[in-house]
């Protein structure tokens, strides 16, 4: 469910949570040699992958004459952001050889010209999210637009919508076991996200749990 990703354009990423493209995908970005796709089955619209661009006021990659998507140096990207914590970038190095722990996914999530890139920080040893953030396109350099660094958290594209995923754990639990978890859509409305009514999943012990909406803080 978590991936691998190198630090430099030309490696391929690993396996991920975002992994869910099919051959679909990959066709239609078939002019992306190197990359990996994005779409996805079912409700997803993502999938990992990694170039060149950077944070802030560096400039994004030209666009592309048939397609909106653009790879991105996700590690460069993250460095470059001073939106992202101290503790996150101080963490942010190689599992193994220049893989980092860093899933990356493309999609719309804001209606921009240019695909919305979603970026997961994990631990090399558990695969925990410690940082979740959305980077849009504006006038050709990525804008932090979403952050979020209550670990363990995930976030993924899913029918357009950005869903954020929370571990929910309880005294005693291992960190492979979580007794469930809040899952919260994010809709961008009037130049930002906007959070949703949450539905939290108890997990069963045996076989499987059951989905209720979260009370309304």
């Amino acid at each position: 469910m978590r991936g691998l990703t190198g630090a430099g354009p030309e490696r391929a990423p690993g396996s991920s949570m975002a992994v869910i493209a099919a051959a679909a995908s990959v066709t239609a970005l078939g002019l992306f040699a190197a990359a990996c796709g994005t779409g996805g089955t079912g409700a997803r619209d993502e999938g990992p992958a990694h170039a060149s661009a950077v944070a802030g006021a560096v400039a994004s990659p030209p666009p592309s004459p048939s397609d909106s998507y653009r790879r991105v140096d996700a590690v460069a990207l993250l460095r470059h952001d001073p939106a992202v914590s101290a503790s996150v970038k101080r963490d942010l190095k190689p599992c193994n050889g220049d893989d980092y722990p860093v899933d990356v996914s493309y999609g719309d999530l804001t209606g921009g010209a240019v695909s919305d890139v979603v970026v997961n920080v994990l631990t090399c040893a558990d695969a925990v999210g410690v940082g979740s953030y959305v980077y849009r396109d504006e006038n050709g350099a990525y804008k932090n637009v979403f952050r979020s660094e209550e670990s363990p958290v995930y976030a993924e594209i899913v029918q357009g919508v950005l869903t954020v995923t929370k571990q929910v754990y309880r005294r005693g639990d291992p960190i492979s076991r979580p007794s469930g978890e809040d899952v919260i859509p994010y809709r961008w409305k009037a130049g930002r996200f906007a959070r949703g009514k949450p539905v939290h999943n108890d997990y069963s012990k045996s076989v499987g749990g059951d989905a209720t909406p979260a009370p309304d803080n």
